[in-house]
């Protein structure tokens, strides 16, 4: 449908221009956030510009080094390049001051993951001045080379592709690009492809862009932004907000908010967001079919990335957090409606969740190691089975108990020795 004149599974709700009240009220909530360091400094963004132009020159010397290693004639040795490509929320141009950058880096054939990336690149990477807190996750469902370059956060991937030699000019949203490759490459790959997907499949990026940030804001305040544990995270956000702004097209950034929540409040689930058809694809990869796949049928808020293969995104989503976020949609559709009567503002909309205060029963998990990477890589642990003890509640106790996870951890710098001291024994 994306060459017909709307973008879209369906035809929007509303293609009406904005009044003069739209523009009053999108200024007030541009005002509203304003304090509240959406966007980095001027100077952040240079540094994250300089970094990715280092980090380009280091894979392209780190690849011709390979072709060399591997006795290629000088002509390969030449014409040896990688490409470095961003996506996520950089790529989306909504990130935040301090977010890391989501990159890949795709080589030709003979350049290997296991080998050349995580050992070559990482070696070389070591002994570049300005990396730090260099870690790398081989064995991850996408393995991910991380480290911080002159103080900005990376998150490196690799895509290997049956080529001899990149082209100059690679178009990685071509479906032939996951011919021959292999597993890993193609969710490497999937990242980029479906952050170049959803630019073009919104109506007006700057308004995207926009309503994106705010969406974002009041995810995170009111503890509803964390994949890992069974809400969402910033690729489900960036999905839900597209739909919305394909929906309606002509609208600006405080209506689209107001029918973000409108929207979702009511919607069906588990009928699934999608931004375009669901195409099978050149290649036989297994795509979201509900129909056909029993796991598919399970997902409770299925968000369908927009590119072949096309797969739920929030398949960690559980009763109980979907709930929740149900429950905070319903809150920002009536802050939104109260504020068409001129009764809240919109600083309403981002008070944080008053978590600490709303339930007479938590469980704590504390978690502690010897050092830091230890207790980074325990951490990690830990909360990839967070998930999987709140499905074990709702499942054990038939759904009578609901959970309600925080979304993000405390860092406790006091002993084991001293918290006996601190202790209050009534508690």
């Amino acid at each position: 449908m994306e060459g017909s004149r709307y973008l879209g599974v369906t035809e929007p709700i509303s293609t009406a221009d904005p009044t003069e009240v739209d523009y009053v009220n999108t200024k007030q909530l541009e005002e509203c956030v304003k304090g509240l360091a959406l966007q980095g400094s001027r100077e952040e963004e240079v540094r994250r510009e300089e970094v990715l132009g280092r980090l380009d020159e280091l894979v392209n010397v780190w690849v011709k080094s390979m072709s060399r290693k591997k006795g290629l004639n000088d002509e390969y040795v030449r014409e040896a390049r990688c490409k470095i490509f961003t996506f996520g929320s950089y790529r989306l141009g909504v990130h935040g001051p301090g977010a890391d950058i989501d990159t890949l880096c795709v080589g030709p054939c003979y350049v290997t993951r296991e080998e050349d990336f995580f050992v070559e690149l990482h070696d070389l990477l070591q002994k570049t001045e300005g990396v730090t807190e260099l870690h790398t996750v081989p064995d991850a469902h996408v393995p991910v080379m991380s480290f911080e370059f002159n103080g900005i956060p990376i998150d490196l991937l690799y895509a290997r592709l049956p080529l001899w030699v990149i082209p100059e000019e690679l178009d990685i949203l071509q479906d032939t690009i996951l011919q021959n490759v292999d597993e890993q490459s193609v969710r490497s790959l999937n990242g980029c492809r479906v952050t170049d997907r959803i630019l073009r499949l919104v109506p007006n990026m700057e308004h995207f862009r926009t309503t994106l940030r705010y969406v974002k804001l009041w995810a995170k305040r009111r503890g509803v932004y964390s994949n890992v544990i069974g809400f969402l995270g910033g690729v489900n956000w960036a999905l839900l907000v597209a739909r919305i702004c394909q929906l309606y097209p002509n609208a600006v950034p405080s209506v689209l908010l107001s029918r973000f929540f409108r929207v979702y409040k009511q919607w069906r689930w588990p009928n699934p967001v999608m931004l375009c058809a669901i195409e099978e694809g050149p290649l036989g990869l297994p795509v979201w079919d509900p129909r056909r796949n029993p796991r598919d049928r399970s997902h409770l808020m299925p968000i369908i990335t927009p590119t072949y293969p096309c797969q739920n995104s929030s398949f960690n989503v559980s009763n109980s957090t979907l709930r929740v976020m149900t429950e905070e949609f319903k809150r920002g559709d009536s802050i939104c409606d109260s504020l068409d009567s001129k009764v809240a503002d919109w600083s309403k909309l981002f008070e944080p969740y008053p978590f600490f205060e709303s339930y007479k029963n938590y469980l704590q998990i504390d978690i502690s190691a010897g050092d830091e990477e230890d207790l980074r890589i325990w951490k990690g642990w830990v909360e990839s089975r967070l998930r999987q003890l709140i499905l074990k509640v709702e499942k054990d106790t038939f759904g009578a108990l609901q959970c309600h996870p925080h979304p993000s951890a405390f860092h406790d710098t006091i002993s084991r020795s001293e918290h006996k001291v601190r202790g209050d024994p009534t508690k």
